[in-house]
């Protein structure tokens, strides 16, 4: 039997990664900040560079980008006059584990379904 303190720990551990996962899938909705992170997929950039395509405001972009950081998608750093972005060390991983959980689940529920199907097929006469 686990222990009250033990539990707890667990349980803290599993509201952290949900509200990672939140932030995670929160930053990646909004098609501006993904193309934001295609861009930076191909090197750094200024916040002017990322605003330019978009024909946004820098207080818009920036607002992307402070949703992108706090999902640790995207790193600023204030160069001289300029803040220079680019990719974080968060490479989607908790994002991609949570999804291969899900796909892994649904396969074994649809081999159950096909299993299923197969067995019954002659019976129906």
């Amino acid at each position: 039997m686990l222990t009250h303190t033990v539990q707890r720990a667990r349980l803290n551990r599993m509201v952290e990664q949900t509200a990672d996962l939140d932030r995670l899938f929160h930053a990646l909705a909004d098609p501006t900040r993904r193309a934001v992170l295609e861009r930076l997929g191909q090197g750094s950039a200024t916040v002017t560079e990322l605003a330019e395509p978009f024909g946004v405001s820098l207080t818009a972009i920036k607002k992307h980008l402070h949703v992108l950081e706090d999902a640790e998608l995207v790193v600023t750093e204030k160069v001289g006059r300029s803040r220079h972005c680019r990719l974080g060390a968060e490479r989607l991983d908790s994002a991609m584990s949570w999804i291969s959980f899900y796909q892994r689940l649904l396969e074994r529920r649809l081999d159950g379904l096909d299993a299923y199907f197969t067995l019954t097929k002659g019976t129906d006469r």
